[in-house]
């Protein structure tokens, strides 16, 4: 560079491109992150807040209610329950409060698991005896319908009371 301002100019471009370049990276990191079943989930979380702790280094702004909806969005597939839980819960919450559900609920996941492994019964059926009584049931239907009334005129097919030509029996 022959002047100083070529060679402040350039050294601004190359270094603005590289931090651009940073951001981006970060920001990319961040949106592809992915939670997996195999892994601790607090773990994961960690790694993700050290991401988010980058882009913030960054001076990138992100609001913490948009953290802690991509945190939840990022849950895995054995955290569907918890998952749309949360998502569903009006009373706004912070990243320390999910941070300490989340791990509520791993320790309870867990335990149930290990009670699940320790149990010798794995399940229980329930035999009932059956009705000695020789009296059948009449099947009830649906109680919030009324039973259906019948037909009180005569049927033009073959003349008995009690239902009508559509519902006739008898040949045409």
């Amino acid at each position: 560079m022959k002047t100083s301002r070529e060679l402040w100019n350039a050294l601004e471009k190359k270094y603005k491109t590289e931090d651009a370049g940073l951001k981006n990276f970060g920001a990319a990191k961040f949106l592809d992150f992915k939670m997996v079943d195999g892994k601790s989930v607090i773990t994961q979380v960690q790694e993700l807040q050290v991401i988010v702790h980058d882009l913030l280094a960054e001076v990138m702004v992100i609001n913490e209610a948009f953290q802690v909806a991509a945190f939840i969005e990022k849950l895995p597939l054995l955290w569907k329950d918890s998952k749309n839980y949360l998502k569903n819960k009006r009373k706004e919450m912070t990243l320390e409060d999910l941070i300490v559900r989340l791990r509520i609920e791993e320790d309870n996941k867990a335990a149930e698991k290990k009670s699940r492994g320790n149990s010798t019964i794995m399940g229980a059926n329930i035999v009932e005896e059956a009705s000695t009584s020789k009296k059948r049931k009449r099947p009830s239907g649906p109680k919030n319908y009324p039973s259906k009334k019948r037909f009180k005129g005569n049927c033009h097919n073959c003349g008995k009371v009690g239902h009508k030509a559509t519902e006739c029996r008898a040949p045409k």
